[in-house]
């Protein structure tokens, strides 16, 4: 999860390439919004390693993904055209997702956090990304609420993915998504879009 707009800096972009990368490096399968911006990175940095993307598209059709909502269709392995809008498609998402990643982020990624921290998912924090992620640990704080979910924070991409990675086969989580008949290890980058 992370921000598909505003203003990124190429160390951020950087940092969400290399989350990426890590990812498919590690066989796992990326699930973003199929957006611009950090979970664009991210996707190209799974490519960059022969990885397989999943895109959850908030739009109903191709057309509609790349003029209304300014989306690139391209490298995603797969794309799903939801309908559901930017906060339907941030269910979409979380719900796919073994693991949920953060870099950066605005408005919509901490929706993102809300919902997968609410649904005690297996959360990773790439620290000092920038943006609403630097807070997470202190939101969940805050909330005082016993969800399941678990937060780990690591400065450094391949760290952090390694990390949450080992957590998630060590405590047998269930698993959300099955890739050709095989159980994968689903990761989300998402993003917001708009605001």
């Amino acid at each position: 999860m992370g921000s598909a707009g505003g203003v990124l800096t190429e160390p951020q972009l950087t940092l969400a390439r290399r989350l990426g990368r890590r990812i498919a490096e590690k066989g796992c399968v990326i699930v973003t919004g199929a957006c611009p911006g950090l979970p664009h990175a991210a996707v190209l940095g799974a490519t960059d390693a022969g990885g397989v993307s999943l895109g959850v598209s908030p739009a109903r059709s191709r057309e509609e993904h790349v003029t209304v909502f300014e989306s690139p269709l391209d490298p995603y392995t797969t794309l799903v055209f939801t309908g559901s809008g930017l906060m339907g498609r941030e269910t979409h998402n979380i719900h796919s997702s073994d693991l949920v990643l953060f870099v950066g982020g605005r408005s919509g990624t901490l929706g993102e956090f809300a919902i997968a921290y609410d649904e005690g998912k297996l959360i990773g924090i790439l620290r000092d990304s920038g943006g609403i992620s630097n807070d997470f640990a202190n939101i969940a704080k805050l909330v005082e609420k016993n969800t399941g979910a678990m937060l780990i924070e690591d400065d450094d991409p391949e760290r952090l993915v390694d990390r949450c990675l080992d957590e998630y086969l060590r405590t047998d989580r269930p698993t959300s998504v099955a890739l050709a008949g095989q159980a994968q290890r689903a990761v989300a980058i998402t993003e917001e879009t708009h605001g």
